[in-house]
């Protein structure tokens, strides 16, 4: 039975803001105790916080459930805070896409109602963790993916690749994207990697603009580690994680591999990948 949120959001989603406290004014007449993160209360109410309990966003406290209110780049902060806890994470759409989101806020909380009646399940979805030798990355976990990008340079890299400490390939051009089978349809899908149900035990390979063709996406399982060493004419490149860049020097390795813990996301009975793809990437939609 659920009985305790915990509540994050995104301070740039201005229009929102009734809909959000009508939300929370809604989970309070059902009885639950709830807590917003610190800075998403104060851009709700300002210095009164609306007699709301708050916590820090690196120290969650203890709840049944967290419930992300905005888009897909909420959803990723949130799982990157609550998922070692092992909560399970409700994404409400406030945003545009809001693919990893289970729906949209409406007026009269259908999304709300149906979790707390138990309609929903939870699915467990792979993580990354990755680490440098050079630097400490300080939020080292990805849902989506780990991508290694150019930094002031429009050289391209070349990127030494093993797998499972066998030697793969170097990968040269701008670029090279680790992705998860929940991010298979984020940064891995805009370059032509594939498509993945995103409860399947891989990962993703895949290359941004290769200088070769015979350079293609590559599916592995998920409990290979990969390491990937960087060189670029530039002093370092970019190690983008869930879009949290961290600056690594030039000639340094990154090891990538599935992390301890998954993300647990809720989905509505009734939701699945197949009507998923077609209601929110349009598959297979005639557009003429």
């Amino acid at each position: 039975m659920i009985k305790r949120l915990v509540i994050f959001g995104n301070t740039y989603h201005h229009d929102d803001t009734a809909k959000v406290m009508s939300l929370l004014d809604y989970l309070q007449h059902r009885g639950l105790d709830i807590a917003v993160e610190r800075e998403y209360l104060h851009h709700l109410c300002g210095d009164n916080a609306c007699g709301i309990a708050s916590f820090e966003a690196d120290r969650v406290i203890d709840a049944d459930m967290a419930l992300s209110l905005g888009g897909d780049g909420t959803f990723l902060t949130t799982a990157m805070w609550v998922s070692r806890m092992g909560m399970p994470i409700l994404g409400i759409n406030l945003g545009h896409l809001g693919y990893l989101t289970t729906g949209n806020l409406d007026k009269n909380n259908s999304i709300i109602d149906d979790v707390l009646a138990g309609n929903y399940r939870i699915e467990e979805r792979t993580m990354l963790q990755v680490e440098c030798d050079q630097v400490e990355i300080p939020h080292p976990w990805a849902l989506n993916e780990v991508a290694i990008l150019r930094h002031d340079t429009s050289s391209m890299l070349d990127m030494e690749t093993s797998l499972r400490s066998n030697s793969l390939t170097t990968y040269r051009g701008d670029g090279l994207i680790i992705s998860t089978p929940t991010g298979s349809t984020a940064y891995n899908m805009s370059v032509g990697g594939p498509i993945l149900e995103p409860t399947t035990s891989c990962l993703v390979l895949s290359p941004i603009s290769p200088h070769s063709l015979t350079m293609r996406p590559l599916v592995v399982r998920d409990d290979s580690i990969i390491a990937v060493r960087t060189h670029t004419r530039a002093t370092h490149y970019e190690v983008s994680i869930d879009g949290e860049v961290t600056l690594c020097p030039t000639g340094s390795a990154l090891t990538i591999k599935r992390a301890a813990h998954c993300a647990r996301v809720v989905q509505l009975t009734g939701n699945n990948f197949a009507s998923t793809l077609r209601q929110k990437l349009l598959w297979g939609t005639d557009r003429r």
